[in-house]
Parts: structure tokens; C-alpha cells; sequence
């Protein structure tokens, strides 16, 4: 036990708390490292102060973090379902969730932002992902599935009605991977939002799994800076030598981005407009006008009734008409540029990501507290958040991206704004 414990004179007046204090957060010698990667099954672990002082010792990559981790589960986190269940006026709500409620920068409320969110099925998964990207200078569009039970949208609409700036699509659609809807899912909320008041610039599209890497104020300086009024569609156009082959080809990882691509699919009919298919991301950030552009043009209708017949046409879609010249903001000479979501691959074991640190789902790693310190250092908005995944991972991401958004800021923090640190605890583990 003695590697699991250690003092730290003068963090604060009282004694007892210096008896708390992780190994992990100092630098441990060659024989304590060694000795950290032994398992152990201790009667009792000194939890600290839970979960900031095991964030950051994760985040850090100490070795004997996540094997503690392993013994100190938090206690039931019941603080957005009991804002949700609790009458009460929208202010207090807010509050009680601790939403930030006034832009952090001048930068930031000069420069709105949009977003089209498939929400998930639970709600309290997407209070925290809006939570985190909710400023009121940006405008939020949420799909909700056709066949979400009643009781889950009756919900999720008693809780937006709160926000003069979160609505729901005026639209829904039955989702599915891989299928028209997603797409035409996206494009029903981008009508909406084009007709919504905010003077927004750029809008990008979330799953509710999903969690920002990056403050709003990072991605808005990335965009405006690397960007300056173009789209970010990650993808490939093929050569103009290359020729169908029959079949189709092994999907293939990009560099950057790290999804999938067929190069060889071959599509039962021709492109309208002779256009040339580019396959790529289904994460994007388009402009404003090109939003517009795509809900007027005749080439992005055709195309649209045209991916009726095609697999997974989210990934064809945006790239394509991106990569049109006559296009607002079009990029028709850009390939895997743009950081918008990170994917490790479970093909990368054994590279200097070293795999999966937790386990893979398909081709796609889930990620474990072990790929924090590598997530934390990509330069992607969005990492996805599997629910198989470590409860602590979001939980260390949700209190890192807080934390760093309230240092950027140019304006005093409200009270409400902070993330409490939770008090001390032990854990008992089960032998």
C-alpha cells in the first residue's frame, strides 16, 4: 500500500488531508514505477479529491493512475437528473447545471456558430455534451429519431424550451448509419437554422456520444485562422486517370482524419451534373453561404435524390460539393485537412499510438483512460464517446474542457460556472 499513498507538506492548514494525497501526482523513482505496475487488490484506497486529483494524474500519464482508477468509482453522480426532475423556473435550471450563460470573449460572441446534434437516447447524455458547447451566442438544431419513445421527446422539449437559442428540427426522420435519412436529417435542420435570427458563421454536426477536445474559443481561432471562409470537408477526390474495377476495394484509413474509404465503389448509376464523387468525412464545418448554396442549387438536389442509391451518402455528399469551384468557401484542391474528429483505428496497435488502450468496436477503438494523455494532445474538436467506454473518461474530459474554457476567459466567472471539487472518499474494493 505504501506505493499508493505518499504526503505533500502545506497543500492546505489541515493535517489530515496530506494523508490523502496520490503517489501518482509526484514523479516516481525506477523501483516505485516498477513496483506501480504490479497489480495490486488493497483492502483500502485513499480516493483523494475525487475526480479532479485522478484527472489530472491520468492526463499526465501516470502509470499508477488508471489502476487506481480501477478501485475509485465515483459516488452516484445524480446532479442532472435531479436538475431535470426539479420544477422550477429555466434561470434556476441553468444555474443548477452550471451552463455558461454569457459569451467568455469578445472573439467568441462576434463569432456564432451553429450546430445540427442527433441526439441520443438518453437524455442526461446530451445535457452534458450541450452543456459543454452551449454558448448563447451559438444556435443548436436537434434531431430526435421519429421512433424516440414519446415520453423521451416530451422531455427533451420541456427541457429546450428553456433556450431561446436550442430548438428542436421541424422535421424528424428514421435514423439509421448508413442511410439517406441521417443525411436528409441534417439538411432539414440547416433549413431551419438559415431561417433562424442568429447571424451565425459556421456550422458543424454532432452525435450525441460525442464531446469537444477543444473550447469554443480554440475551434473559432482555428477556423478563422487555418480556414478564413472555407468549408472543412476531410476527404479525397480520386484521379482523373483512375478507372472502376469491379467490386469493391478495402476500405483504406486516411492520413488525418483516419476514416474509411472505398475507393473503388462502384454506383449502380451515373452521377447527375457529371459530377465527380469524392468519398470522405461525414464531419464537416461549412459556412453559412454554402449551407445556403446547398439548399438552392440544382446539383446539390440532384445529388441528394441521387444518394437514395448509395451507401453511407453522408460520406460522399458534403466532400463532393465541396470540392465544386463555384461553391462558397469550396476547398476543390484540399484532401484529409481539417481537424474535426479524433479515430483511433485498432489497426494502429503497435505504432507510436500503441492501439487500443481499452478495447476496439469494429474497426474503432473505445476509449480508455490510458488514451487520455494522447486524445488531450490532437489537434481534432470532438473525440466519440462509445457508452462502453469508462464513465471517468468523459468525466475527466467534462472537467478539463470547463476548467480550460473559464482560464481563456476574458470576462469574471460566475459562481455557477465552476465545477465543484468533490470531497475526499475511500474505496472499499471487492475481494
Amino acid at each position: 500500500m505504501s506505493q499508493l499513498r505518499t504526503t505533500k507538506a502545506g497543500l492546505v492548514a489541515c493535517g489530515m488531508i496530506c494523508a490523502f494525497i496520490f503517489l501518482y501526482l509526484r514523479n516516481p523513482g525506477p523501483e516505485e514505477a516498477e513496483a506501480e505496475a504490479e497489480p495490486t487488490n488493497p483492502a483500502v484506497v485513499e480516493c483523494g479529491f475525487y475526480p479532479d486529483e485522478l484527472c489530472l494524474a491520468l492526463f499526465e500519464g501516470k502509470k499508477a493512475a488508471p489502476q487506481i482508477a480501477q478501485f475509485c468509482k465515483p459516488p452516484q453522480n445524480s446532479e442532472v437528473p435531479a436538475h431535470l426532475r426539479t420544477p422550477g423556473n429555466c434561470s434556476r435550471m441553468a444555474q443548477g447545471l452550471r451552463f455558461i450563460t454569457r459569451p467568455l470573449s469578445a472573439q467568441e460572441g462576434n463569432f456564432s456558430l451553429a450546430y445540427v446534434i442527433h441526439a441520443p437516447r438518453e437524455l442526461v447524455m446530451f445535457v452534458r455534451l450541450l452543456r459543454a458547447i452551449y454558448a448563447p451566442q451559438n444556435v443548436y438544431c436537434i434531431h430526435i429519431d421519429e421512433n424516440a419513445p414519446k415520453k423521451f421527446k416530451s422531455a427533451m422539449q420541456t427541457f429546450l424550451d428553456c433556450f431561446g437559442n436550442v430548438f428542436l428540427s421541424s422535421k424528424t426522420q428514421k435514423v439509421a448509419h448508413d442511410n439517406l435519412r441521417r443525411l436528409q436529417a441534417e439538411i432539414d435542420c440547416m433549413k431551419d437554422l438559415v431561417h433562424f435570427p442568429f447571424q451565425w458563421h459556421y456550422v458543424m454536426n454532432l452525435c450525441g456520444q460525442e464531446f469537444p477536445i477543444k473550447t469554443n474559443k480554440e475551434i473559432i481561432y482555428y477556423i478563422r485562422t487555418r480556414w478564413k471562409g472555407k468549408n472543412i470537408t476531410p476527404g479525397v477526390t480520386p484521379p482523373a486517370n483512375s478507372k472502376s474495377k469491379t467490386g469493391q476495394g478495402p476500405p483504406k484509413p486516411s492520413p488525418d482524419e483516419n476514416s474509411y474509404t472505398s475507393p473503388n465503389t462502384i454506383f449502380k448509376q451515373s452521377p447527375p451534373h457529371n459530377l465527380t464523387i469524392s468519398s470522405g468525412s461525414a464531419h464537416y464545418a461549412l459556412t453559412r453561404k454554402f449551407v445556403e448554396f446547398v439548399l438552392t442549387d440544382p446539383r446539390a438536389k440532384d445529388m441528394l435524390q441521387w444518394s437514395k442509391a448509395i451507401q453511407s451518402p453522408e460520406k460522399h455528399y458534403w466532400v463532393t460539393l465541396n470540392r465544386l469551384k463555384d461553391a462558397p468557401g469550396a476547398t476543390p484542391d484540399a484532401g484529409w485537412e481539417g481537424h474535426i474528429r479524433a479515430t483511433k483505428w485498432r489497426t494502429e496497435a503497435g505504432d507510436g499510438r500503441k492501439g487500443c488502450s481499452d478495447h476496439d468496436a469494429q474497426d474503432t477503438c473505445v476509449y480508455g483512460l490510458g488514451d487520455l494523455p494522447w486524445l488531450i494532445q490532437l489537434p481534432a474538436f470532438f473525440a466519440t464517446l462509445e457508452p462502453s467506454s469508462d464513465p471517468l473518461v468523459g468525466v475527466c474530459l467534462e472537467r478539463r474542457h470547463r476548467l480550460r474554457a473559464l482560464q481563456q476567459a476574458e470576462v469574471p466567472p460566475e459562481p455557477h460556472w465552476q465545477f465543484p471539487q468533490q470531497s475526499h472518499f475511500n474505496s472499499q474494493p471487492h475481494h
